[in-house]
């Protein structure tokens, strides 16, 4: 007889069941090893999990930087800061001109009289690549500097030499390339000093104005405008101008720190991708390769040995609850095997024994000559017939039950109104025997969620196994009682009570302990199927004997009695 003590684990975590377990296969941990090793740490070309892994991470990189190049608002700051900074400038220069008039007689800026319009401006010290232009109330342009002595200006805040923008400039001329395919004509701005004409009469009429929407030669510039007053009355503009795309210089630096900073984002997003991609698609590797190195091996080289799944119930996540399941699904189907081999050997011992009965009284029947002797050796053929054909039903409908239990649909029903059908029909078959039979149910209906008909047949086995062993006068009781979330359903009787040996053994398949006159009419699946079908609800049954007292557990029993508990 082989063991069937339940499933353990050893050291390693793998399942053990009884002492019929052999040890890994070396050659599959030896294959599972060289595949890690070749694959590595991670492998793009093997995996598409992180090549998704890498793709998805970068396109929401990739949108969260466009999207910030598309919408940053640091050009409009600068403009506003540059714009701001320019009117001061204007309004300075104008009051630096305006002090130098002379009081009293109307000055012609055109003429000079009175004041060196360019004298007075070479004489300032303007921001290096600043220009100031002088025009007369007509339009017409007097004096013109450009300024090369203050630097970076204020607080260094736009100073045009940014550094060099390697990642802008690329890309510039990536598109400039691709723009060359159409080609367009450029248009040459006009002068300068037309453009600021043109606020000659806006200041004059209006005072300070700011522009910027200029264009030079040299690039995009902003100008600001004041009008020159003599004793409140313009006589003149001080036009101060940018230098030549400052703004465009300051916005481009910004942008190339901005893809500095993307491209390390980039490389960190990768590393990281990589670094959780190895967490994931290295493990489920691992998982797919065990399995299928117990598939795809020739099954005539193959070592019966167990498929050693990787232990990686100790990971907090998903993986960590998919090495637990494989694991329990791999244990559950060596479970299996090792039940339908354990009851392959136990039909074959069960069915030995009428066919030997049946052997010798054939071979007996040939050689009697009394008919007293041959109506016996075939009363004994008849029994041992009926025996195998009731042994052969049994095993038909032990060995459908598992697919039964997983195919047939569970529904909610009332225990106590099926108890109640069973105890009408049964109690009927007890009493005609002179067997008392008492029910003590609950009123309230107690709702169960389960198989009604494979439950009814737990209770019909055990109900009928007490009639079985009770005689008349004795007395069955069959009693439920609701305990939170459990209902436990008791059957008792008065009958000669269980062999203290049989305790443990009753629930075996085929393990029966019935007086002689009942030899060969039972099979000893019924107890072995009414357990089987109860765990399969989450429930448990056992047996024990009723004593007179507990603390004498050698007094003679009163009986046995048969516990079920199903989960509410």
């Amino acid at each position: 007889m082989r063991d069937t003590s339940p499933p353990r684990m050893d050291r390693s975590g793998d399942v053990v069941l009884g002492d019929d377990w052999v040890a890994p296969d070396s050659t599959v941990e030896r294959e599972m090893q060289n595949n890690r090793a070749r694959r590595g740490y991670l492998s793009l070309k093997s995996s598409p999990l992180t090549r998704r892994i890498i793709m998805f991470n970068l396109i929401a990189l990739n949108v969260l930087a466009a999207g910030i190049l598309y919408l940053s608002a640091a050009r409009d700051s600068f403009v506003e800061q540059r714009s701001a900074t320019l009117l001061s400038d204007a309004a300075l220069i104008s009051d630096v001109l305006e002090v130098a008039l002379p009081a009293g007689a109307p000055v012609n800026l055109a003429s000079g009289d009175g004041i060196d319009v360019q004298a007075t401006l070479e004489g300032l010290t303007l921001q290096r690549g600043l220009q100031a232009f002088v025009f007369d109330a007509s339009g017409n342009p007097i004096a013109g500097v450009k300024g090369g002595g203050m630097g970076a200006g204020i607080d260094g805040l736009f100073d045009t030499d940014t550094g060099p923008t390697f990642i802008i400039d690329g890309l510039t001329a990536l598109w400039t390339m691709f723009g060359s395919i159409v080609p367009t004509d450029p248009v040459e701005p006009a002068p300068l000093t037309e453009q600021l004409a043109t606020l000659v009469e806006p200041t004059v009429t209006g005072g300070l104005q700011i522009r910027t929407n200029l264009d030079s030669a040299e690039g995009a510039v902003f100008a600001a405008t004041s009008p020159i007053l003599q004793s409140s009355t313009p006589i003149g503009i001080v036009a101060v101008v940018s230098p030549a795309g400052e703004i465009e210089a300051i916005v481009r630096a910004e942008r190339e720190r901005m893809l500095q900073m993307f491209i390390i984002a980039t490389l960190v997003s990768i590393g990281l991708s990589l670094v959780l991609a190895s967490t994931i698609a290295n493990p489920l590797s691992d998982l797919a390769e065990a399995a299928e190195l117990g598939r795809d091996r020739d099954a005539r080289k193959m070592r019966h040995s167990r498929i050693r799944i990787p232990d990686l119930t100790a990971r907090p996540d998903e993986i960590g609850r998919l090495s637990g399941a494989l694991r329990g699904m791999v244990s559950a189907l060596y479970n299996r095997i090792e039940g339908n081999e354990q009851f392959a050997a136990d039909v074959a011992h069960e069915i030995k024994n009428p066919l030997a009965s049946l052997r010798s009284a054939v071979g007996t029947l040939r050689m009697v000559k009394r008919d007293d002797q041959r109506e016996k050796l075939l009363d004994v053929i008849e029994h041992d017939v009926r025996r195998l054909d009731r042994l052969v039903s049994d095993i038909s409908n032990a060995s459908r039950l598992d697919s039964e239990l997983v195919k047939e649909e569970e529904e909610e029903f009332d225990l106590l109104q099926m108890l109640d059908n069973l105890n009408q029909y049964l109690g009927e078959d007890a009493r005609s025997k002179g067997i008392e039979y008492i029910t003590d149910l609950p009123a309230n209906p107690i709702m169960v969620n389960g198989l009604e008909a494979r439950l009814a047949q737990v209770f019909v086995n055990l109900i009928t196994n007490a009639i079985s062993f009770c005689e008349d006068g004795d007395a069955i009781r069959v009693w439920a009682r609701k305990r939170e979330n459990r209902v436990l359903v008791v059957v008792e009787d008065t009958g000669p009570g269980i062999p203290d040996q049989a305790l443990t053994k009753i629930f075996k398949r085929f393990y029966s302990q019935r007086p002689e006159e009942h030899f060969g009419n039972n099979s000893g699946l019924g107890l072995a199927i009414s357990k089987q079908i109860v765990e399969a609800h989450g429930g448990v049954i056992w047996a024990e004997n009723i004593r007179p007292t507990d603390a004498d557990i050698t007094s003679e029993p009163l009986g046995a009695r048969f516990v079920v508990g199903l989960p509410v």
